[in-house]
């Protein structure tokens, strides 16, 4: 399997020489030459594996040039019942026949991104004493990527993170959560701005080969392949358990801002998964949902960006749309490099003309947004019906996938993380505190360790130099 630059300017890669990168050389996104294909009957063999074989089964198509015994064993260090709760690692909830959440935030910070950030710290330390290399990681986020990379990689030798997070614009859940953290190896830089700002300063970064190449820059971020390729396989184990045979389709409703978790849905149908609708749920921050009415892309100002009750979707510039893009365009990487040459010079991006609307239709997606009062809404009906407490991002997706549902389909919806992590929209939903894990009992009131920085690369380059 060989990597190529969404917009055409790097030489074809393996998975390990990718791995540490983040941005292609030209500024583009890493994305396989092709998709692997798993048919009716590789799909029937699959079934009834356990998360670490599907996991191996899917990611050994994708990491093809690592020995396959040092993958395994790779995959089954990260993915335990010690780790997750439970040996079924993503296990599904059923509301009613034919509604089910897919429970994806029992790993160690309460997230979904832990699922894939449990692996990639693995796979990280594993290239890394193979090379015997150092690794300073730099990343954005808006709410949950940071402590699921900062809890993955807490500890690991040969890695530093560099975290870079919108200051104030998270839950005092996450915020804690990451600011806690006291390990050597762990940096938290807290940006005057919105989680735009705390992105461009990455990409800004990766676009600086020297200090790239010369402090050995790498990124955690959904731009790294790694992550969703990890992500794709809990689309097949959410698809293996509401089905019997494999002639069934499912759809899934899925919360995101960035475009990484729906992304891998994506991949996942394009390699064979039998998915009718990828159903795309956004908050008041509706960029995405805006492109797939109308095919056109606009990117917000950070003053335009508005502060949510789901934050970790307050985000208008979704990196890994440039992914999905590229398929759209049939893979054409020079016209994707104009398309996102007009999206860095005009914010915006018009397919209108290029790209007709049954095209996106046949990529299976819908779309629609929530509001804060839809996610009180959600949050009380799913609780009242079913006893089930759903945090506010997997309000909005159950929110929009309740209005494309269709009968019979089974409908998954993705969870995003538990409601613990957002204690004040829970009380003001239900009138009660969620429960939450004994660990995280005096998560606010422990002692933080964090900068205060503007929004400024050269500044956040100057941190990274003192700290390497």
């Amino acid at each position: 399997m060989r990597y190529i630059s969404t917009r055409g300017g790097a030489s074809p890669q393996t998975f390990t020489d990718i791995l540490l990168e983040g941005l292609a050389p030209d500024g583009g996104l890493y994305v396989p030459e092709s998709y692997p294909q798993f048919d009716a009957a590789k799909l029937a063999a699959m079934r009834r594996m356990s998360y670490p074989e599907l996991a191996f089964a899917i990611l050994s198509k994708f990491a093809d040039d690592m020995p396959p015994a040092d993958l395994h064993g790779l995959i089954n260090k990260s993915y335990t019942a010690a780790a997750f709760g439970s040996a079924d690692i993503v296990p599904v909830k059923t509301l009613e026949p034919g509604l089910h959440i897919l429970s994806l935030s029992n790993g160690p910070t309460l997230a979904f991104k832990d699922v894939a950030m449990q692996l990639l710290g693995n796979l990280f330390e594993y290239v890394l004493a193979k090379r015997g290399e150092t690794l300073n990681i730099l990343g954005a986020t808006s709410g949950d990527t940071g402590s699921a990379a900062e809890y993955a990689m807490r500890g690991k030798q040969g890695i530093r993170v560099f975290m870079l997070s919108p200051h104030g614009r998270m839950s005092p859940f996450q915020t804690a959560q990451m600011f806690s953290l006291a390990d050597p190896n762990i940096f938290n830089i807290a940006v005057r701005g919105v989680f735009d700002d705390c992105q461009d300063i990455v990409k800004a970064i990766g676009n600086d080969h020297a200090f790239k190449t010369q402090y050995r820059i790498g990124t955690v971020n959904s731009i790294n392949w790694a992550r969703i390729a990890a992500q794709v396989v809990y689309y097949f184990k959410g698809y293996f358990a509401v089905t019997k045979s494999e002639g069934e389709e499912v759809s899934f409703a899925v919360p995101t801002g960035n475009f990484g978790n729906i992304l891998a849905g994506h991949i996942a149908r394009q390699m064979g998964l039998p998915i009718h609708k990828l159903i795309l749920a956004t908050n008041e921050n509706n960029v995405l949902d805006e492109f797939f009415h109308k095919q056109k892309y606009r990117v917000r100002s950070s003053a335009e960006v508005h502060a949510t009750s789901s934050p970790s979707m307050d985000i208008s510039k979704a990196s890994n749309f440039e992914r999905y893009v590229l398929d759209l365009l049939g893979r054409d990487t020079a016209a994707l490099a104009r398309a996102w040459k007009e999206v860095e010079e005009e914010g915006m991006l018009d397919l209108t003309s290029s790209v007709a609307h049954w095209q996106i239709a046949e990529t299976g997606f819908v779309s629609g947004s929530s509001t804060h009062a839809d996610r009180l809404a959600t949050i009380r009906s799913v609780w009242e019906k079913f006893g089930v407490m759903i945090d506010t991002h997997t309000a909005d997706g159950v929110k929009v996938g309740l209005e494309h549902r269709e009968e019979g389909i089974p409908l998954v919806c993705l969870e995003t993380a538990l409601a613990a992590k957002f204690s004040e929209t829970i009380r003001e939903a239900l009138g009660c505190d969620p429960e939450r894990p004994a660990a995280y009992a005096d998560i606010e009131s422990r002692p933080r360790r964090f900068e205060v920085m503007d929004a400024d690369a050269n500044a956040v380059k100057t941190f990274i130099r003192a700290n390497s």
